[in-house]
């Protein structure tokens, strides 16, 4: 593979629609080892230039995939939504090849039932978002937020006016409110270094995790 270093991870990406594109661009930005593969040619061009390689497969038979080298991938992400035919066969191939992890984009409950019994991981990345969006749209401060379970979740927010120049020991956000800040984030960059003396400024921005009940209930006391 191009510029890989030993023991760096690969990963696959079948599929280099919108979605299967945004993917291989972020682990190629982070320094990853990809391989794309696509049956339009014109999909690839996006990539030729990057550190991935790149095949042009016509059918997702077993063959074809391991003529890719695939199978050396720790992970692959199926990006196939329309075709599900193609997406599940492609998922199993894959599988069947000896690759542990397998991440299919689906628009149906269906798909994901059938590549589930097969062994693959399933993401709905319409309804994910659009889920996420409608929880930021009701939270008073948040910039960004994690869905990490039901009632669970990390949010970004900017730091309000009101707790300008505090202390995280001063604001006791884990006793009055059972939060905790991961981060601080300023100019862009993150500094996970907090402790109870960090102090906070309205300039910056506050990554916090908790139950979402108890991050509601602070955005309402602070905001």
């Amino acid at each position: 593979m191009k510029n890989r270093k030993d023991g760096d991870k690969i990963f696959g990406i079948i599929g280099i629609g919108r979605f299967g594109l945004a993917v291989a661009e972020e682990l190629i930005e982070r320094g990853k080892s990809v391989i794309a593969i696509d049956k339009d040619p014109q999909r690839l061009r996006a990539l030729q230039e990057t550190d991935a390689d790149v095949f042009v497969v016509n059918d997702m038979s077993m063959e074809s995939l391991a003529e890719t080298g695939l199978q050396d991938a720790d992970t692959v992400i199926v990006g196939i939504g329309k075709d599900v035919e193609n997406s599940i066969l492609a998922a199993l191939n894959t599988l069947e090849l000896g690759v542990k992890r397998v991440i299919c984009k689906v628009i149906s409950d269906d798909h994901a039932k059938i590549l589930k019994k097969i062994g693959a991981e399933v993401i709905f990345p319409e309804i994910e978002i659009g889920k996420r969006t409608a929880i930021k749209l009701c939270e008073r401060l948040a910039e960004d937020i994690l869905p990490l379970s039901d009632e669970f979740s990390i949010i970004q927010i900017r730091t309000p006016e009101s707790l300008d120049s505090m202390s995280i020991k001063d604001i006791r956000l884990r006793e009055k409110y059972g939060i905790s800040l991961i981060a601080v984030i300023k100019d862009g960059k993150a500094n996970g270094s907090v402790g109870p003396d960090t102090v906070l400024h309205k300039e910056e921005q506050m990554v916090l995790s908790g139950s979402n009940s108890a991050l509601r209930k602070f955005q309402d006391i602070v905001s």
